[in-house]
């Protein structure tokens, strides 16, 4: 069977191909090799021995069999590496022999005669870990998003896709808006320029993990900063489709985004990029990581980033600020604690708030605008300050156990302005293109949340065989409240709109009245249990289930007592709810595992009925069998995945009702809705220097009359990246290309200004992407990237809320270069 050759520096990697661990440069004979300063916990051998070649340099072969089950202890201080490896290797039973410059391959300690002949085994480790930074892989060995069982792709039955470090670079992707476009099954929908919804198999995404930990996300007070994300500082994004209840408690059965960050290194690295693009788009990066003292039982990592630009759109500018610092200790050869902070400031103008270009003209028909058209004034403003601050303590009590607690506290506040044309008050007259007035607010929003997440895991025998287990509590607080104010100098008043004569510009705002505030408080706990049972060889059964409390107020007051009618005081609360959670996994040879899952999800609703009573909670169950498959030792993964996800009690509008004693409150009934679909995905090395990540996924919605329930989301999405490093004397050069297409999305509104329904749709469309990069020197490179290669018009998103419609971005490039050292 062919398998990929690679080269690569030590990182953190799990295990590597053939489980060989290489260093960029070799060292001298291991005999003469100079002392380096090691530090080397006691862990699991295959894990020491990783280390061990990435903090000296050695060069490690042997078979993933001979270290399974054996442990090592810690090693401190400077010491020859032969040195270090013969008491890693003591008791183990294991020796090793000289293969050449820095280069060992470990045997069995021989009781009468005979070596292992390396050259005749097949390694059945995974070559990769969990960080993929460093690695140049486009998927990851290790995965803990669904179940908090630290598993590979292969052994975890649902649906779960990584943005690696790679993926992300190849393609110039700084946000996580930017990633999530690109990532399998996966729809980006815009409502406004700092706001976003996230859509997977048929509903919003609203779980945001950092580093595992849940955040709160307030998409309809677009109290959401985790959305606006710079990627400077994450090693990858988890994706899991379909129901989380097991570790999310409360949400939709849509999906869940893992955002994890970079961690400090063992061994000096660091970067320096720069990027220039179109649209007068500047972007600088320093990354810099590594020990701390001589002995490396303190690390750290400090990242900044700052960009700036313009954009196709009128008027409207961006410009962030990033800084990311983290520190790592080993307090001893058990403990270790890592704590950090992050700041994120974006600051744009010209933005245009929660709203898009108008759809509709008032006879109906579907506007056409210039993609450039910007219904907001050059001066208004959104600007958010993002702090967040994160902690985690790791005791390993054992080689079995160990216990984690991380804690994550994020601190945002929003300052906006905005004047622009309310595109939902009214609809501009296609010939002379009046028929909007203009809208002006201002306010604030603060938003306080707390994470903690406490687990015990490890291993456990029964009848000879061992099995894993988890076992946690997990806890969040979050509290939001945002005042808005009215502009009382009568702008709006004296200010006409008009779509073809605006130039985003108007007269001063005064703003001074107080307009509403609203306040939302959500708490969260769950207590959560899984073991992945290992019946055989080839058997392995995953259970566990959830046990949640959910409470959930949210107030709206009006500061005019003539507008008291549209106030609100919700409450929402559930306890002791119980999520739980089936996997079972079949190996049908080495590379091919056929797999069934069942999970389960929950969300209290605030919805009322003509009653006035409160819907029970939407109840979300996913169903899925798939067939996912391995190759090369776990660098290339591939999954078919077949689902269903059933929902109870959706809010649906019951008609014209409203609800009694409150005249402008809809009133909603209870629906049941169906999601059927089909995921395909391959990831990785196909060849040598072939990195793909292709996908296709298709999945249906529809209500129990058989009725779509999510039109604005495509039903089929197909996504292509590909990079290949060339050959022979053109090896310095890395070409690459992507392909998106996605079906139609559509929605029809009815309004007693129009004669029957009108509709707004965008049909099917595809865009293509190319980018190519030059390696000067193994440390130097610069990369071109040219998105939207034929410039394809098309509406990215449309709201069915605002009537308002986004346009994708028209064909732009993007120029960086990046020196490593």
């Amino acid at each position: 069977m062919y398998r990929p050759c690679h080269t690569v520096k030590p990182t953190l990697l799990a295990a590597t191909l053939r489980r060989i661990v290489l260093l960029a440069s070799a060292l001298p004979l291991l005999a003469v090799a100079a002392p380096v300063n090691l530090n080397i916990t006691a862990q699991p051998l295959a894990s020491a021995l990783n280390h061990l070649a990435e903090q000296s340099g050695l060069q490690i072969i042997y078979d993933g069999r001979i270290v399974e089950g054996k442990s090592s202890q810690a090693i401190r201080g400077a010491q020859e590496p032969q040195a270090a490896l013969e008491q890693l290797l003591e008791g183990s039973g294991l020796t090793w022999r000289s293969t050449g410059a820095g280069s060992v391959v470990l045997e069995p300690r021989p009781a009468n005669s005979g070596a292992l002949e390396i050259g005749a085994t097949t390694v059945n480790a995974n070559p990769l870990g969990a960080t993929t930074e460093g690695t140049g892989s486009y998927t990851t060995g290790v995965t803990n998003t669904a179940t908090k069982l630290n598993l590979s792709l292969r052994e975890t039955p649902q649906t779960v896709s990584v943005m690696t470090r790679q993926r992300i670079d190849d393609q110039a992707l700084s946000t996580i808006t930017e990633v999530l476009q690109q990532t399998p099954g996966v729809s980006v929908q815009s409502m406004g320029s700092e706001r976003f919804n996230v859509y997977s198999r048929g509903y919003p995404i609203s779980s945001y993990q950092i580093d595992g930990i849940k955040t709160t996300a307030e998409i309809q007070t677009q109290d959401v900063s985790q959305s606006l994300a710079d990627m400077a500082i994450y090693d990858r994004v988890e994706v899991l489709r379909g129901a989380s209840g097991l570790m999310n408690g409360a949400g939709d059965p849509s999906g869940t985004l893992n955002m994890v960050r970079k961690r400090p290194t063992s061994t000096f690295q660091g970067h320096v990029a720069g990027a220039v693009g179109s649209w007068n788009k500047y972007r600088g990066e320093l990354d810099v990581s590594g020990p701390l003292t001589e002995t490396g039982n303190v690390r750290g990592r400090f990242v900044s980033a700052y960009q700036q630009s313009d954009s196709f759109i009128d008027v409207y500018q961006q410009e962030k600020q990033v800084l990311y610092g983290v520190l790592e200790g080993d307090l001893s050869e058990s403990d270790t604690l890592t704590a950090g902070i992050s700041y994120q400031k974006d600051d744009p103008k010209g933005v245009f708030g929660g709203v898009g270009n108008p759809l509709f003209y008032s006879n109906g028909k579907q506007t056409s605008l210039s993609r450039s058209f910007n219904v907001a004034s050059r001066d208004n403003t959104n600007q958010v300050d993002a702090y967040n601050l994160f902690a985690t303590y790791r005791r390993q009590f054992n080689d079995d156990w160990a216990l984690n607690v991380s804690g994550n506290y994020l601190y945002s506040k929003r300052d906006y302005q905005w004047v622009m044309g309310a595109v939902w008050s009214g609809f501009p007259n296609e010939t002379t293109g009046a028929g909007l007035p203009l809208y002006t607010q201002q306010g604030n929003s603060r938003q306080d949340q707390a994470g903690l997440d406490a687990r015990l895991e490890g291993a456990y025998e029964v009848l000879g065989r061992k099995h894993a287990l988890v076992m946690g509590f997990n806890y969040t607080d979050s509290h939001t409240r945002t005042d808005t104010y009215r502009e009382t100098g009568g702008l709006a008043g004296r200010t006409p709109f008009n779509i073809y004569t605006w130039n985003n510009t108007t007269g001063d705002p005064v703003f001074g009245a107080k307009f509403y505030d609203n306040d939302t408080d959500i708490r969260e706990r769950g207590y959560y249990l899984a073991t992945r049972l290992n019946i055989t060889d080839k058997l392995n059964v995953i259970l566990g289930s959830r046990v949640s409390d959910y409470d959930r107020h949210y107030s709206y007051v009006n500061a005019d007592a003539a507008r008291s009618v549209y106030d609100l005081d919700q409450s929402s609360r559930k306890h002791a709810v119980v999520t739980p959670y089936a996997g079972i996994t079949y190996d049908l040879n080495e590379q091919h595992t056929l797999y069934a899952s069942y999970a389960t999800i929950f969300m209290p609703q605030s919805y009322r009925d003509r009653t006035g009573a409160m819907l029970d909670p939407r109840e979300g169950d996913t169903f899925e069998l798939g067939l996912k498959s391995a190759f090369y030792e776990g660098r290339v993964n591939t999954a078919i995945a077949l689902y269903q996800i059933n929902q109870d009690n959706l809010a649906v509008a019951d008609g014209d009702s409203s609800v009694p004693g409150y005249p402008l409150e809809t009133a909603y009934r209870a629906a049941d809705g169906r999601t059927q679909g089909v995921d395909l995905e391959v990831t990785g090395e196909v060849l040598p220097d072939w990195n793909v990540m292709a996908s296709y996924t298709y999945g249906r919605t529809e209500d129990e009359h058989h009725d779509p329930i999510q039109t604005i989301m495509p039903e089929h999405m197909a996504k292509l990246w590909s990079t290949y490093k060339l050959p022979g004397q053109l090896n310095n050069l890395t070409v690459g290309g992507g392909w998106n297409w996605q079906s139609r999305i559509h929605f029809s509104y009815s309004s007693w200004m129009f004669a029957q329904p009108v509709e707004a749709e965008q049909t099917a469309y595809s865009t293509f992407n190319l980018m190519a990069r030059y390696d000067f020197t193994p440390d130097i490179s610069a990369t071109l990237n040219v998105n939207n290669v034929f410039d394809k018009k098309y509406l990215s998103s449309l709201d069915q809320t605002f009537n308002s419609g986004f346009y994708g971005d028209p064909r732009n490039v993007l120029l960086s270069t990046r020196w490593a050292f």
